[in-house]
């Protein structure tokens, strides 16, 4: 089964000031979400990592990573009116387009820094 590993962080943040970056301990949320998903593509659970971001320090860290990294996501798509169901079809498009027909998806959001591996 083909599943792809999504990792959607976006600059903006009403209440929290780059929130996506913020650390705990020594990992910012967006690493925290990237080492998760390189565990999970290492067991061969999910057969890729894409990070989809409007930020070019996000960006960044996906592409220091190793992950999958190629664009900073289109503006109408990192507004906080904007839906991840618009930025995830985006993505999968993208991939897709790019590589190979999915069979699922895998969320991993950054606002969720204390999901273990098992959890997954």
């Amino acid at each position: 089964m083909k599943i792809l590993s999504l990792i959607m962080a976006r600059a903006g943040s009403k209440r929290l000031k780059n929130k996506n970056l913020k650390k705990i301990k020594k990992y910012n949320l967006v690493e925290r979400s990237i080492h998760i998903s390189k565990k999970l593509k290492k067991n061969n659970l999910v057969c890729d990592t894409l990070l989809s971001t409007d930020s070019k320090r996000i960006l960044s860290i996906g592409k220091k990573n190793n992950i999958i990294s190629p664009w900073l996501r289109p503006k109408n798509l990192s507004t906080s009116r904007s839906t991840s169901i618009e930025a995830a079809l985006h993505a999968i498009k993208w991939y897709e387009d790019a590589h190979f027909k999915l069979d699922a998806l895998l969320l991993l959001q950054p606002t969720t820094p204390f999901r273990k591996f098992k959890d997954v």
